[in-house]
């Protein structure tokens, strides 16, 4: 069975502070303070009186609309939004609001506007502000070949018990070479490493470890930028990585040609696996296979 497209989820609860934001942008006339907590990137805005995007905004954005998607919800005084048609809205305490791209927004009479926005991307003012916390990175996904089938055969109690001595074995080995576990997709894990060389040898022993309990998994090994927001991996690189997950066979371990680059200087042999197409991926990428 072949991967589903990669999702990341956090299960456990989380809490943040504005007094302690992960960025704080200030312009002339506002000021955002932002956090990053699950999936969501959630900002506190304060405009001041007479502030206006056209006015305070346009020569650092360098363009004639805002065009940042606004979703929110007004906490105190008014604001006012102008549209490329003519028309305009305003809004006040209490009101959520949801501003497509392209418009011109100012605050509306003696008191400061404030409000909470929260969206994906991290934008201010149209203008895309800077994120911190990306990192070059490697990637490793396992994912057991024929789990669908084994369940069927086993049974639940006998392949939940089955499965948990299998992630209780990798991550036992995740631990011996320096991985750090993100998350388990119930047929497999996605760890990160420092280093190519290092993620090749671990998921080569899971493999191993796998096979003394009658199981089998196929692996990949990436290596790429991603940002990390709180314990979450977001960037194409997880997407490739799944999808290079997607091309192995059973017992095979498919790295990039980044993670093979690397990982030779270590002594590792790999045998050229060709081009291949990842789905929603540009270019058709060359795969090699780890040779033991």
């Amino acid at each position: 069975m072949r991967p589903k497209p990669w999702m990341i989820t956090v299960m456990s609860g989380a809490a943040r502070k504005f007094e302690t934001p992960d960025e704080l942008v200030e312009f002339p006339g506002i000021v955002e303070q932002i956090v990053d907590i699950g999936d969501l990137t959630v900002a506190r805005i304060v405009q001041q009186p007479g502030w206006r995007w056209s006015s305070d905004m346009r020569s650092v954005v360098e363009g004639e609309w805002c065009e940042a998607h606004h979703v929110g919800v007004q906490l105190h005084g008014r604001q006012g939004f102008a549209f490329r048609d003519g028309t305009t809205l305003e809004v006040g305490p209490g009101e959520v609001y949801d501003i497509p791209p392209g418009h011109d927004g100012y605050t509306l009479g003696d008191d400061e506007a404030v409000m909470i926005e929260w969206s994906g991307p991290r934008t201010f003012g149209g203008l895309r502000t800077p994120a911190h916390n990306r990192v070059l990175t490697t990637l490793a996904f396992t994912d057991l070949v024929g789990s669908t089938e084994a369940l069927a055969q086993m049974g639940d109690p006998a392949w939940r018990d089955l499965l948990s001595r299998h992630y209780e074995s990798a991550r036992s080995i995740l631990e011996r070479y320096g991985g750090r576990e993100i998350e388990t997709t119930g047929d497999g894990v996605l760890a990160t490493f420092a280093a190519p060389a290092n993620a090749i040898r671990c998921v080569a022993e899971i493999n191993h470890a796998a096979h003394s309990d009658g199981l089998q998994i196929r692996s990949a090994v990436h290596v790429g930028e991603m940002e990390m927001v709180g314990n979450r991996l977001r960037g194409i690189a997880v997407n490739e990585a799944a999808r290079i997950l997607g091309q192995a066979d059973a017992d095979e371990i498919l790295v990039s040609e980044q993670a093979k680059a690397f990982a030779e200087g270590a002594g590792l042999r790999f045998e050229d696996r060709g081009l291949h197409e990842l789905k929603g991926i540009p270019d058709k990428r060359r795969l090699f296979a780890y040779l033991e």
